[in-house]
């Protein structure tokens, strides 16, 4: 039965040092870093979403540019003859 008691009181000191470190970190503002990560993971991804779009947009203004062209050397090469 001692074994058992000491068993809970042990669990209780891990128990109250686990919350008072916890109090530790949320007093220096470590607490607020996972809340700060999240957003910063958030507006990284909205940068890949925007250079993602600005990619296709430039892909699509590329090769309507290269058929323009192509377009305009069939029309004189057409005219020549």
């Amino acid at each position: 039965m001692n074994t058992i008691v000491n068993l809970r009181l042990s669990a209780a000191a891990l128990l109250a040092t686990g919350l008072l470190g916890v109090g530790f970190l949320a007093g220096c503002g470590l607490a607020d870093t996972g809340a700060a990560a999240a957003t910063q993971a958030k507006a990284a991804a909205e940068e890949i979403k925007q250079g993602k779009e600005t990619e296709e947009k430039v892909r699509r203004d590329l090769e309507a540019a290269q058929k323009a062209e192509a377009d305009s050397r069939a029309r004189a090469e057409q005219e020549s003859q």
